[in-house]
């Protein structure tokens, strides 16, 4: 007898514990299971006390130091040292390795119908089997082996897709809002019904787009038309006055405005200049005065030029305070023009500011309304597309249902016999007789055959196990008479004579008790 061959390398050999317990074909032995994982051996090492263990199984206990064995304290076999399990404290046991991978095995996979030996198994099918369940590692749903193809391609809602219009990869649940940003995804112009614009382009086109509705030169000021781009110079005519008013009511805005910004307006400091330069001749005339008097007055003797010294620094020490006065005056005056021209350049400069920013939200609200019913054209659509996929449902479910009907009448027109003569094969006989005589299917009907074209209809029917006074010793074969198309064409009652004849061409008795033809 040729020599066992040995077991194939695994590359998960050690990493795994024992095999589950419905792998076994046959009874259930305890020396085929583990002491740990108690499941069949796998890569069994005995321990010097003589219990076996799986490889995995073993190297997991011992992995954190000598360990006592849980099996001889189970069974009262304990003693030192040779129920301590520690590393290098067992050997590999190839005989009841033989034994284990010399055992008939099934797969423990629902809806398998692979056999073999666990050899077999662990070398070919463990890991390979199309039933296995596994995790899918995107959505986390628990799926066969066979069915990951499918479900990665049509199932999985976090399944990547390619666009097909800008190719570049994105998640299923995102593809609505990759449509929103897809620089390639196709728009619609609202001017000129042209469809399929590049997102990238529409902005482009609409700019010379003719027929593309645009907002009026002058809604800075306030109008709020919006025209098509090759009629704007024509609403430009025409509402030329319109627009002037608006634009003078825009100007006598700014221009209350700037007033309302000057601490003091330009004609009262030019006033309060005058005033003072007014001031300031009346005091030199004054000074004039008084100093001509001082000549006219002799008799005064000795005393005019104690008058003249008394009066002499005062015209100098009052046009000096007048004129620091008027200095400050002027100083103020030149300190308030810079302000208002400063105040004019910030005003213009806002304004050009606040033209360039309106025009910017006029652009994106126009594209972002483009977007918004074009997003709204697009969920229409979806619903159109949604709606005519489940009306194709439905009718691909109807003809399945005709199809299958019409299935069960091809089958039944290509069995019918129409000369009387039906030969009626029953295959895997010993199945249906054991589930006759378990009672699950005690009665078989074979398919309709006909006594000629537009004869009777019938069948047969029969018992594997028999019926009434037979059953249980014989085999019971009743002849149905069924209702047929041609029923009104024929003569009744049927009076025809029937016999069953068996494949060696031999008349048999078929039941204990004579049965009469049953009308269908």
């Amino acid at each position: 007898m040729a020599a066992q061959e040995p077991s194939p390398p695994s590359s998960l050999e050690g990493v795994r514990p024992g095999f589950p317990k419905k792998i076994l074909a046959n009874s259930l032995e305890d020396k085929h299971l583990c002491n740990s994982c108690h499941k069949v051996l796998r890569r069994p090492l005995q321990a010097q006390c003589g219990h076996r263990f799986c490889s995995f199984c073993f190297n997991k206990i011992v992995s954190s130091g000598p360990q006592k064995c849980s099996a001889c304290i189970k069974e009262d076999l304990f003693e030192e040292p040779t129920s301590i399990l520690k590393q290098g404290g067992a050997f590999p046991d190839n005989a009841a390795r033989r034994e284990v991978e010399s055992l008939a095995a099934v797969c423990p996979n629902e809806g398998c119908t692979w056999t073999g030996t666990i050899k077999e198994f662990e070398a070919s099918h463990e890991g390979n089997c199309d039933f296995m369940i596994i995790l899918c590692p995107s959505c986390k749903e628990l799926m066969r082996a066979n069915e990951q193809e499918r479900h990665n391609e049509r199932e999985c809602p976090e399944r990547t897709l390619n666009c097909k219009y800008c190719k570049e990869p994105f998640l299923l649940k995102n593809i609505k809002a990759h449509d929103e940003i897809c620089p390639k995804y196709p728009m619609i112009c609202e001017g000129c019904a042209k469809k399929k614009i590049p997102r990238e382009k529409y902005v482009d086109h609409i700019k010379f787009c003719s027929k593309f509705k645009a907002p009026c030169r002058f809604h800075v000021v306030g109008c709020d038309t919006s025209v098509e781009k090759e009629k704007i110079h024509d609403h430009e005519r025409q509402c030329s006055y319109e627009h002037l008013n608006l634009l003078l009511h825009f100007i006598m805005g700014i221009k209350v405005s700037l007033e309302s910004l000057q601490p003091q307006s330009l004609d009262v400091a030019s006033h309060k200049l005058q005033e003072l330069h007014q001031s300031l001749r009346d005091l030199e005339q004054k000074m004039s005065q008084l100093g001509g008097g001082g000549g006219a007055a002799p008799v005064l003797g000795a005393c005019a030029p104690t008058l003249t010294t008394s009066f002499t620094p005062l015209p100098s020490a009052v046009g000096a305070a007048l004129e620091l006065q008027l200095q400050s005056e002027k100083t103020k005056v030149a300190e308030l023009s810079r302000r208002c021209q400063e105040l004019e350049l910030k005003v213009g400069t806002f304004e050009n500011i606040v033209c360039v920013l309106n025009r910017e939200m006029e652009r994106s609200c126009t594209t972002m309304e483009a977007y918004n019913r074009q997003h709204r054209l697009d969920q229409d659509k979806i619903e159109i597309l949604n709606n005519k996929v489940r009306q194709l449902e439905r009718t691909v479910s109807l003809r399945d249902l005709s199809i299958v009907e019409m299935e069960g009448k091809m089958r039944e027109m290509s069995a019918a016999t129409y000369d009387g003569i039906f030969v009626w094969k029953i295959s895997d006989f010993t199945k249906k007789r054991q589930d006759a005589v378990a009672g699950r299917a005690p009665a078989m009907f074979s398919p309709a055959f006909y006594t000629s074209k537009y004869g009777y209809k019938m069948c047969l029917r029969i018992y594997l196990n028999g019926d009434g006074t037979g059953r249980g010793t014989h085999l019971s074969l009743f002849f149905v008479v069924m209702r047929g198309h041609s029923d009104a064409l024929l003569k009744w009652p049927f009076n025809q004579k029937s016999a069953p004849v068996d494949s060696r061409n031999t008349v048999q008795g078929v039941a204990a008790a004579a049965k009469k033809p049953q009308r269908g």
